[in-house]
C-alpha cells in the first residue's frame, strides 16, 4: 500500500497547492482558512505507513481536513516539531533529552502516545543462501564503529567469499538510533561507511538489487516486500534464532530488536478539533496497524492512550526510562517527566 515503491511525498504536493492558492488569490482570510484545517506531519520512516494510513481513512469520512505526512526520519522530525512547524511528530524511539529542552525552550509540551509496536528487520538478498540467522554479537561485529567486515567470509565460518554491501537508516532516524543502542551497546555507535538513508524504499530497493548486500528497517517494509527480501532469524546469544513476525513481538521471544513507535501531539495542535479528531481515530483504528504490517498494542494501551489526549497529559513516560520488561499499559500509568 504504503511502504511498496517510491511514495511520493504527499507533504510536498499539499504546500506547493497552498503556494499556489496563496499566489492566485488576494483574499487573506480565504489562505487562513485553508491553512487552518491543515494537519502537519512529518518524522520517522518506520512510523509514516501506518500514520499515512490513518491520514488516507480519516481524509474519506472528513473531507474538509488535509492531512499530511512527511519522512525526515525521528531526529529530523522532532527538530522541525519542536520549532512548531508540524503539530504531530512521528518517531520510532521516545523523544531525547536534548529534544524535550528544546521543546521547552520554544514553549512547545506535548502527548506522548505509543501506537503500534514494530519487530526492527534484518534482511538479505533472497540469492543468499548461506545466512538464515546472525546472532547479536554477529551484528555488533559488523556495524559496529570501526569495523572493517566487508566480506560475508569475514563474519562466520563457513560464510562464502561474497563482498557484503551495508544497507542502514541515516542518523536522524529513530531506527538508528534504537537499532545501535541495541547492538551496539550506545545510540549512535555505527560504522559509517554503509548506504543510509531516511527513505525505508531506498534501502529496499539497494537491498533487492544486491546478492552481497545486508540492511535492517522497520518490520512493514519487509512485509510490503517479502518477494524481494529474506529477513534473518536473530540470536540474541541463547542459541535460539527468533524470527520476526507479529507473534514473536506480541510473546516477547524477538529480542533485543522489537519496541513501541509513537506519536507525538503538540499542545498548540491539540486545542484544534481538527487535530483532537485525527488522534482519537488513529487510536481508535488499530485494524489499520496490522494492515500495513506492524503489530497493534493490547486493547488496554489504547484506552490509556486516549485518556492521555482527553486529559491533555503532557510529557513523556518513555524518554530516559529503562523500559525492557515494562509494559506499555505500566508505562502510561507513570507519571510523565516534561
Amino acid at each position: 500500500m504504503v511502504a511498496n515503491g517510491v511514495k511520493v511525498n504527499r507533504f510536498v504536493k499539499v504546500l506547493g497547492a497552498i503556494a499556489a492558492t496563496v499566489a492566485a488569490v488576494s483574499v487573506p482570510v480565504a489562505v487562513f482558512s485553508q491553512t487552518n484545517r491543515l494537519i502537519k506531519i512529518d518524522g520517522s520512516s518506520t512510523v509514516f505507513p501506518i500514520t499515512e494510513a490513518m491520514a488516507e481513512e480519516f481524509m474519506k469520512i472528513n473531507r474538509d481536513v488535509n492531512v499530511t505526512v512527511g519522512i525526515s526520519g525521528t531526529g529530523g522530525g522532532f527538530s522541525k516539531f519542536c520549532a512548531g512547524e508540524t503539530d504531530i511528530s512521528n518517531a520510532s524511539r521516545p523523544i531525547r533529552q536534548s529534544e524535550i529542552d528544546k521543546c521547552r525552550a520554544a514553549g512547545i509540551n506535548y502527548i506522548e502516545l505509543p501506537v503500534a509496536y514494530d519487530a526492527l528487520t534484518v534482511v538479505v538478498n533472497p540469492r543468499n543462501n548461506w545466512t538464515t540467522s546472525l546472532t547479536t554479537a554477529e551484528l555488533k561485529k559488523i556495524w559496529e564503529p570501526g569495523s572493517t567486515v566487508n566480506n560475508w567470509n569475514q563474519v562466520r565460518s563457513g560464510f562464502p567469499n561474497v563482498r557484503m554491501s551495508l544497507y542502514g537508516p541515516g542518523t536522524d532516524s529513530g531506527t538508528f538510533d534504537y537499532f545501535t543502542e541495541a547492538i551496539n551497546g550506545k545510540a549512535g555507535d555505527s560504522r559509517s561507511d554503509y548506504t543510509a538513508s531516511e527513505d525505508d524504499n531506498v534501502l529496499v530497493q539497494g537491498v533487492a538489487q544486491d546478492q552481497g548486500a545486508l540492511g535492517y528497517f522497520g518490520f512493514a517494509y519487509y512485509e510490503e516486500n517479502r518477494n524481494r527480501l529474506k529477513s534473518v532469524a536473530i540470536d540474541n546469544g541463547n542459541g535460539r534464532p527468533v524470527a520476526p513476525s507479529r507473534e514473536t513481538v506480541e510473546n516477547n521471544t524477538y529480542t533485543p530488536l522489537s519496541r513501541p513507535v509513537f506519536i507525538y501531539v503538540s499542545d498548540r495542535a491539540a486545542q484544534r478539533p481538527e487535530v483532537r479528531q485525527f488522534v482519537s481515530f488513529y487510536l481508535s483504528s488499530p485494524q489499520l496497524v496490522d494492515e500495513v504490517g506492524y503489530v497493534r498494542l493490547p486493547s488496554e494501551g489504547y484506552t490509556l492512550a486516549r485518556q492521555l489526549l482527553e486529559r491533555n497529559e503532557f510529557g513523556t513516560r518513555f524518554a530516559n526510562r529503562e523500559t525492557v520488561g515494562i509494559s506499555i499499559q505500566e508505562l502510561l500509568r507513570l507519571e510523565a517527566q516534561r
